[in-house]
């Protein structure tokens, strides 16, 4: 089974139905959007992309990025989503990790990547006339791939700063898009897919359940989130559903207070912690018509969720106390809460989240120590810390791991940790986030610099921006005299969560 079948058969089914938009303008029916992928297709076999084959796309959002993923499919590849924001070092990092063929990219990130990036990758520009001439009409050939083949390897990160590769197979994306329908909505072909959120997250892969429904998948003007642009969207599709991270919801609550509904169907909000305050203030906005999603990187959108019926403030006592919450288990997955040894615990005791179903990744790219500490028996261990209530919902209450969680998008401390001590004046520093009511969650960075001032975070600054993506630097500096230590030497960070508040 390969996942490019959602496209073929509604090809087939609805030639003529809008596949893709841009704004408010239509872009490619079905039939031409299967034509193009399947000529593109082509055009990657003769250049020599071999089934299973690592295809990058670093780009924002923009609708050509749907032709990239399903000719890559269609070719038997597995696509390497990348995060337009990184550092063109950081994209380098993973083009020679993952052993790519080829990477689809444009603008300015291309020719950043032309001045770093050494290895044998193929880096296509996709508005250049090289890219054009790949298109190669007249096969209709889908390369036959097995269910667990990879379909999508998406990097992500752990405390060490090390990205690693999920690899998520066409099973698991399939298995993804039923949970989909089972649990969240029935799409119609009528309805529409709005994209703000990034598309080499896990909310573009929510395009795939729209276009197996023969649905419309919407691409913004702007390329990203924009309130009113969104409202305006919201205003002129039908049956609009979106996925955005909770920094989005709160700014689309602020920024058009007089927007209501419109045709919106679903928003589905995840990837960090909403506020309950926010979360009743969006109900009371557009009323249940809210998903909660809990899910990462290696389980993609499926863990656990909120569903709509439970966004409704019928008046229950409840309501604000399950608006906290994670919801139930989504279908097909399976939740255990476990102590330190892996032993079960009683509901209402708190220790990891640990998940089973056929979402769950088959490991991190050749990495196998970091397989074998995530998976073990067929159960991923997430590294997040909650507990199941009185209603069995889940309630997630820390992370184990540091992670930092702004603007739905995950930061590693470490990452940031390991550019702040090539100053030379540093000796030692340590990397938090902290609560902010537009973002979630902001990094702030604490440094141990004896004899130096205020005078060196613009140093700082212009070292983090030459090192890593924009958005990861700190938004504040600590300089101390020391960090908090326990007796084993190593830094508490929650003592520094408590100095900062």
């Amino acid at each position: 089974m390969n996942i490019a079948g959602y496209l073929v058969a509604s090809a087939r089914q609805r030639p003529e139905s809008i596949a893709v938009a841009e704004g408010r303008r239509p872009l490619l029916s079905y039939r031409q959007l299967a034509a193009d992928a399947h000529a593109l297709a082509e055009g990657l076999r003769r250049m020599g992309l071999l089934p299973g084959a690592r295809v990058a796309i670093a780009l924002p959002n923009r609708s050509d990025y749907f032709l990239l993923q399903f000719a890559t499919w269609i070719a038997g590849g597995t696509i390497v989503p990348v995060n337009a924001k990184l550092h063109e070092r950081e994209i380098a990092f993973i083009l020679e990790d993952c052993e790519a063929t080829v990477c689809f990219s444009a603008g300015k990130i291309i020719s950043g990547l032309a001045s770093c990036y050494a290895g044998p990758a193929r880096l296509i520009d996709i508005d250049s006339a090289d890219f054009h001439k790949l298109l190669i009409d007249g096969s209709e050939t889908q390369t036959a791939v097995s269910v667990t083949d990879p379909a999508w390897l998406f990097y992500t990160s752990g405390t060490t700063g090390k990205p690693k590769g999920a690899v998520l197979s066409h099973r698991n994306l399939a298995f993804m898009s039923m949970a989909y329908f089972a649990d969240i909505d029935r799409i119609e072909h009528t309805d529409s897919i709005l994209h703000p959120a990034p598309l080499s997250h896990g909310g573009g892969l929510y395009a795939l359940p729209h276009f197996a429904a023969g649905a419309v998948n919407v691409v913004p003007e702007s390329g990203g989130f924009d309130a009113d642009e969104t409202c305006e969207l919201m205003n002129h599709w039908q049956g609009v559903s979106f996925f955005a991270a909770p920094t989005m919801v709160v700014r689309l609550l602020r920024d058009t207070p007089d927007q209501g509904p419109g045709n919106l169907k679903t928003l589905i909000y995840g990837g960090a912690p909403m506020y309950v305050s926010d979360a009743i203030a969006a109900v009371d906005r557009f009323g249940p018509r809210l998903y909660h999603l809990y899910a990462q990187g290696e389980t993609p959108m499926t863990i656990s969720g909120l569903p709509k019926w439970l966004h409704s403030n019928d008046g229950r006592p409840s309501f604000a106390a399950e608006l906290g919450t994670c919801g139930f288990p989504r279908t097909g997955v399976e939740i255990r809460i476990t102590d330190e040894d892996g032993n079960d615990l009683p509901r209402g005791e708190t220790g990891e989240v640990v998940v089973r179903s056929d979402c769950v990744m088959s490991g991190y790219w050749r990495d196998e120590v970091a397989t074998n500490a995530a998976l073990r028996d067929g159960w991923l261990f997430t590294g997040d810390v909650g507990h199941f209530d009185e209603r069995n919902m889940l309630q997630l209450m820390d992370r184990s791991k540091d992670l930092i969680i702004s603007g739905g998008t995950n930061i590693y401390p470490r990452e940031i940790e390991e550019v702040l001590l090539r100053h030379k004046d540093i000796v030692e520093c340590a990397v938090i986030g902290v609560p902010d009511p537009e973002w979630g969650e902001n990094v702030v960075a604490f440094v141990v610099a004896p004899g130096a001032g205020a005078a060196i975070e613009p140093e700082l600054d212009a070292l983090c921006l030459n090192e890593i993506a924009r958005f990861k630097r700190p938004k504040a500096y600590r300089i101390v005299d020391a960090l908090p230590k326990n007796a084993y030497g190593k830094v508490l960070k929650t003592e520094l969560r408590k100095q900062f508040s």
